[in-house]
């Protein structure tokens, strides 16, 4: 039941969140088709006049027929993730101090954000939200980072930029970017990227390990 007007800015968007994903899998789907043509299409003119084998009476076995995805479930499940994200929460309390504004959980060693500075962890994926709206790049991140942990991705790339296009000069996704990364647990701690990896346009996160590993709780992943 919708209480207030702030209910209703909640659902609305939601439904738009949940309507941009549909239209991504629409366009995948469309894709997909595309290429399964393209990859057909090329079989038949690479086989050119070739006759079948006549039938030898043999039945073929059964095959396993793989579970179904609940697609639509695993998109509402991303809209809802992404649109509970707030832009609003205060932040500041929860980084520390200094002018890079780096975040690590409390029950990490201080000794995790110099080693993320210093690119004591490969960076194993990059995501760039330049460029992107706001709701457009809250969104994208969070697929991103679901994606990083699925395959077990530890030490990430987020590009939010400079700001250099915006109103102002100022970099509009950056405080938007921080805040996003404080709420999702999977976060352990980020800091300003190196001059080489993008300096104050980017960000040099850390995720938790996979669930179930022998070193989960601890800030390690692989090194250089």
């Amino acid at each position: 039941m919708i209480k207030s007007f702030g209910d209703l800015g909640e659902l609305r968007e939601l439904m738009r969140a949940r309507e941009r994903l549909r239209r991504e899998e629409l366009e995948r789907q469309r894709r997909e088709r595309e290429h399964a043509e393209r990859e057909a299409n090329l079989f038949r003119r690479s086989v050119g006049d070739v006759i079948p084998l006549p039938p030898t009476g043999r039945i073929d076995p059964a095959r396993p027929v793989p579970s179904p995805r609940a697609r639509q479930r695993e998109l509402d499940e991303r809209a809802a993730l992404a649109a509970s994200l707030s832009d609003e929460i205060g932040i500041e309390q929860l980084l520390d101090t200094d002018e890079e504004l780096s975040f690590r959980r409390e029950n990490l060693g201080p000794e995790v954000l110099p080693r993320l500075r210093r690119g004591h962890w490969v960076v194993q994926g990059q995501i760039d939200l330049h460029g992107l709206r706001v709701d457009e790049a809250r969104e994208a991140l969070v697929a991103f980072l679901r994606r990083a942990l699925d395959r077990e991705q530890r030490c990430l790339r987020v590009i939010h930029g400079k700001g250099l296009g915006s109103v102002g000069k100022e970099p509009v996704l950056k405080g938007k970017v921080l805040r996003w990364l404080v709420q999702r647990e999977e976060v352990l701690a980020f800091c300003q990227a190196r001059p080489t990896d993008g300096g104050a346009g980017a960000l040099i996160v850390l995720l938790r390990p996979p669930r179930g590993s022998a070193h989960r709780g601890r800030a390690r992943a692989p090194v250089r």
